[in-house]
């Protein structure tokens, strides 16, 4: 099981539209703090299962996106909920931090 990818041709239905809460990861391949974070994220893909989409999405390959959203450092975390940004968490965080942010918007 592994997380979702989002893009830019993907994002609006994937995320915007979607009617459960959404994490992305924002990052890339050459982000050191990003391959940090990474195992954390997949964890969580199992544990929401039904609840929220878990997913990953690449700076570099989707910019529009990224741009749109005014993503300055990676990694980023952004959950959505209802098609918004609801929360955030930039930089690398413990798994209970994410975990507890995530239930928050259950």
């Amino acid at each position: 099981m592994h997380p979702i990818e989002f893009t830019d041709e993907n994002f609006a239905q994937e995320v915007e539209a979607s009617d459960i809460p959404v994490l992305i990861d924002f990052w890339a391949v050459w982000c050191g703090p990003c391959r940090m974070i990474a195992p954390i994220v997949e964890e969580l893909v199992p544990e929401f299962q039904g609840k929220a989409k878990i997913g990953k999405l690449d700076v570099d390959n989707n910019p529009g996106v990224a741009s749109k959203l005014g993503i300055r450092s990676i990694p980023t975390l952004l959950i959505f909920k209802g098609g918004k940004v609801v929360d955030q968490i930039v930089g690398v965080a413990p798994k209970g931090t994410i975990t507890d942010k995530l239930n928050a918007h259950l």
